[in-house]
This record gives structure tokens, C-alpha cells and sequence, in this order.
């Protein structure tokens, strides 16, 4: 495996909460309306400094979704998934968005 460089963002962003790595922007941000496993969580149109697991089906709140996992590359926490594709016509505009668990993050100043 090579060396991973992380990417940082020059204003007020939203980081990994266990290693302070950077992960979007508050413009990143589509909706904060979401809930997954551990509480709150926000649906964000891109992050950085991330890898992705494996796809794989999962039944979800709002239906059956192929999602992948969404790692930190700085420590590997997971912090949420990727939405790949969307069963249910009225949940596409979910398809290439991100979700990030609010307790998986933290925001910087």
C-alpha cells in the first residue's frame, strides 16, 4: 500500500471526531433531516479524506439500498456510508450521497 495523503480545507469544517482529520465543509451538506444507527446523522454531497468499503444490499429506514461503508483514512473509524443505488424511485436522489453519523464527527472552527 502506498502513502495516503490527506487533503485539508482552508475554512470552517467538519472533521473526524477520534483523529481530527477533515472530512466536507458546511456547504457540503444536503440535509440534516437523517437518522442511522447511533442517532443523528447529515446527508452530504461529497467528503474528502475517506475510503469506502465493500458494496453491499442493505435494508435501511426508507427501503433497500446498495450502500458501501465510509472509512476515515487517518485512523480507519467507520463514520457512515455512500448510497450506490436506490430501489425505491422516490429515494434516488440519494445515489452518490454520503452519510455521516453527527457522534462519528465533530465541527472545527
Amino acid at each position: 500500500m502506498g502513502v495516503i495523503y490527506r487533503h485539508f480545507l482552508p475554512e470552517t469544517c467538519y472533521s473526524c471526531a477520534y483523529c481530527n482529520t477533515h472530512l466536507a465543509t458546511p456547504a457540503q451538506i444536503l440535509s440534516k433531516a437523517f437518522v442511522a444507527k447511533n442517532g443523528r446523522a447529515y446527508l452530504f454531497n461529497t467528503v474528502i479524506n475517506t475510503s469506502m468499503g465493500d458494496e453491499e444490499e442493505r435494508e435501511l429506514n426508507t427501503g433497500l439500498h446498495r450502500v458501501a461503508d465510509v472509512y476515515c483514512v487517518g485512523c480507519l473509524a467507520k463514520l457512515g456510508w455512500k448510497y450506490l443505488y436506490a430501489h425505491d424511485p422516490s429515494q434516488k436522489y440519494k445515489e452518490g450521497s454520503i452519510i455521516l453519523e453527527v457522534i462519528l464527527f465533530l465541527s472545527l472552527s
